[in-house]
C-alpha cells in the first residue's frame, strides 16, 4: 500500500476559556474543540469534512497547519509529525501544504495588488528568485485559474468574491502544494459561482496531482469533490468512509440526520416521509454529554451510550456508534414526537 501523505492519530485542541467577571485566580473553563480525531489522507485524495456549526471543522484544519496549538500526531510523509513544531521548523512544511480560506476577499491584504498576493508565498519560500521568474509564475498561474494576466496590479476590491476565491486558490498553489486544506472556500458564494470554483478544484487536483481536505456544510458539495467524506460532531469522528458508501448506506444516526436534510431536486419528491429530525439542540463543549456526545439528541441512546464512548471501528465504513445501522420507521417516529415535544 503506498503510504498515507498525512496520517493523524488522536488529534486534540483544548482552549481555556475565561468568563466575564471570573476572578484572576479562577480555574478557566476546559472547551475541547477537537477530540481524539483519526483519518488518513492518500497522496491526490479528497477528504470531506462535513458537520453543523461548532463542530471543529474550521479549528481541526487550522491546527493541521500549526495556527492553533494542539496535541496528538499528525505525520507528514516523510515521518515528521508536523504536532509541536514551531513556527520556524512547520516553515518547511508550508510549501507542502497551503489553505484556502473561508472569506475570500477578509482572506487578501487589500493594501497589496493580485500579483504581490500571489507572489508573496514565491517570494517567502523561494527568496532566490529573480523578480521577472516570479512575475512570469504569476501570470501563469493566473491563467490556470481562469484570471486575465493583464490583472495582476489591480486590488482585492475591484474583483468578485469569485474572482478573489480564484486569486486564494493561486496564491495557495504558487508554491505547488501537495496538500489543500480548503475551510469552506465556497460558502460566501452565489450558488453558480460556487459550481464554478468547485469544478475549477477539481480539475487542477487532477492536473497536479493535489490532495484535498475540503471543509463544508453544503453535502452535495462534498459528494461531487470528495472521495472519502468524515463526518464531525462536538470534535469527535462519529462516521467516516467512501463517498459513495457514505450516501448510499449512512450508519450514524447524526449522518443519516444530516443527509435527510439535503434537499431533494425532485419537488413531487415526498420528503417529509424520510426526513430523521434531530431532537434537541446542540450541546455545549464547555459541557459535552457524557459516553456517546451524540446521545442526548439521538432515538436510539440507551444506557450503555450515557457510560460508554463509542470506539471509532469497521474496515472500510467506521461508525463510532454502538448500535450503528439505519433507523427504523418507529425510532424515526420517535424522534419526530421527541422534537414536537
Amino acid at each position: 500500500m503506498t503510504r498515507p501523505l498525512l496520517d493523524v492519530r488522536d488529534l486534540r485542541v483544548t482552549f481555556h476559556i475565561r468568563r466575564e467577571g471570573d476572578l484572576p485566580w479562577t480555574q478557566p473553563r476546559e472547551l475541547h474543540a477537537v477530540g481524539g480525531v483519526d483519518f488518513s489522507l492518500a497522496p491526490g485524495e479528497t477528504l470531506g469534512v462535513v458537520g453543523e456549526s461548532g463542530c471543529g471543522k474550521s479549528t481541526l484544519a487550522r491546527a493541521l497547519i500549526g495556527l492553533v496549538p494542539a496535541e496528538g500526531q499528525a505525520e507528514w510523509i516523510d515521518g515528521k509529525d508536523l504536532i509541536g513544531l514551531s513556527p520556524r521548523q512547520m516553515m518547511k512544511y508550508r510549501n507542502d501544504i497551503q489553505m484556502v480560506f473561508q472569506d475570500p476577499l477578509a482572506s487578501l491584504n487589500p493594501r497589496m495588488t493580485v500579483g504581490q498576493i500571489i507572489a508573496e508565498p514565491l517570494t517567502t519560500h523561494h527568496p532566490g528568485l529573480k523578480r521577472a521568474e516570479v512575475k512570469e509564475r504569476v501570470k501563469a498561474m493566473m491563467e490556470k485559474v481562469g484570471l486575465l494576466p493583464n490583472q495582476i496590479n489591480r486590488y482585492p476590491h475591484e474583483f468578485s468574491g469569485g474572482q478573489c476565491q480564484r486569486i486564494g486558490i493561486a496564491r495557495a498553489l504558487i508554491v505547488e502544494p501537495k496538500l489543500i486544506i480548503c475551510d469552506e472556500p465556497v460558502s460566501a458564494l452565489d450558488v453558480s459561482i460556487q459550481a464554478q470554483v468547485i469544478n475549477l478544484l477539481i480539475r487542477l487536483q487532477r492536473e497536479l496531482g493535489l490532495a484535498l481536505i475540503f471543509i463544508a456544510h453544503d453535502l452535495s458539495v462534498v459528494k461531487h469533490i470528495s472521495d472519502r467524506v468524515m463526518v464531525l460532531y462536538l470534535g469527535r469522528v462519529m462516521e467516516i468512509a467512501s463517498s459513495d458508501d457514505l450516501y448510499a448506506a449512512p450508519q450514524h444516526p447524526y449522518t443519516q440526520a444530516l443527509l435527510s436534510a439535503v434537499p431533494v431536486p425532485d419537488p413531487a419528491h415526498d420528503m417529509a416521509a424520510s426526513v430523521v429530525p434531530l431532537a434537541g439542540d446542540l450541546p455545549s463543549p464547555l459541557a459535552p454529554p457524557s459516553g456517546c456526545v451524540f446521545r442526548t439528541r439521538c432515538p436510539r441512546a440507551t444506557e450503555r451510550c450515557a457510560a460508554e464512548v463509542p470506539v471509532l471501528s469497521g474496515a472500510g465504513h467506521q461508525t463510532a456508534c454502538h448500535f450503528p445501522g439505519p433507523l427504523t420507521e418507529a425510532e424515526i417516529a420517535f424522534a419526530r414526537r421527541t422534537e414536537a415535544a
